[in-house]
């Protein structure tokens, strides 16, 4: 049996732009794994099994895509050891199917190419292909082409899913972001956040990277004051995220907010 984590992730930035032909708008977002992960095993069955989580689909989506473009039958029993929330704006299902793909794929007499398993993750969704990467990356078009960042990783992450959360799916946040005119002054936007990353070489730098254009929360605020030198929130939402220079400060904040929520203390990381 073949076993991975499946990392979370961080949109450190988020800038949403007008609708693309394809009915998906364009996106500039800044992907970062941190150190809090499900775990996938795959292993070759006579049949298509996931367990470990009764509402997946994602997971037996990429089996069964993968099984099609191999011309295979879809025989692998998969098993989900869930840690990261769901809904969260943290990336869990996409990681999750990022994961079973490429474990499944090493199992496969002739495994497919890295190129044509990107093609196939990013027909999973648009945040699968990332957790097909290592390190932190740059996502444009509908986020699925990736570049990679130098950026800092010294830093501790304060992770909060409120109480009071309230998760939209992913397709009304994008409705409210249309009809407030969210993609006016895109380019603008865009142009600030390349210049942000361009100059980024310590971890106080990210500061200066572009609010989340899809979601805000008033907990952004309160991480600040508890010592966060950046705060946002992750995705869609709705969980928030505060970054800090030093763990006792991180560690402290942690422990104020845990009656504001679930909270966790991590860290950047490199991959899986």
């Amino acid at each position: 049996m073949n076993r991975a984590p499946a990392t979370a992730k961080l949109n450190l930035a988020l800038v949403v732009g007008p609708l693309r032909d394809d009915g998906r708008h364009e996106v500039v977002t800044v992907l970062q794994r941190i150190d809090l992960a499900d775990r996938v095993a795959i292993e070759p069955a006579g049949t298509l099994q996931v367990d470990g989580f009764a509402d997946d689909t994602l997971v037996r989506a990429a089996l069964t895509t993968l099984a099609e473009d191999a011309g295979v039958e879809p025989r692998w029993k998969a098993r989900i050891w869930k840690y990261v929330p769901v809904a969260a704006g943290l990336g869990g299902g996409s990681s999750d199917a990022a994961t079973a793909l490429r474990l499944a794929n090493e199992t496969l007499e002739q495994p497919l190419p890295p190129k044509r398993l990107h093609e196939l993750s990013a027909s999973l969704g648009a945040d699968v292909p990332f957790f097909l990467t290592t390190g932190p990356q740059q996502g444009t078009g509908t986020g699925t082409e990736l570049a990679p960042l130098e950026l800092p990783q010294d830093y501790w992450i304060v992770l909060l899913l409120p109480n009071d959360a309230r998760k939209s799916s992913t397709a009304d946040v994008y409705k409210d972001f249309d009809r407030r005119d969210g993609a006016a002054g895109f380019e603008q936007r865009r142009a600030d956040l390349d210049r942000t990353l361009a100059k980024a070489r310590r971890s106080r730098d990210l500061a200066a990277l572009p609010p989340n254009d899809l979601a805000s929360s008033l907990h952004s605020e309160k991480l600040l004051q508890l010592g966060a030198f950046r705060a946002d929130v992750s995705g869609a939402g709705p969980t928030v995220y505060g970054l800090f220079l030093h763990r006792g400060a991180a560690l402290a904040a942690e422990r104020e907010l845990r009656t504001q929520g679930r909270t966790w203390l991590t860290v950047p990381t490199w991959y899986g």
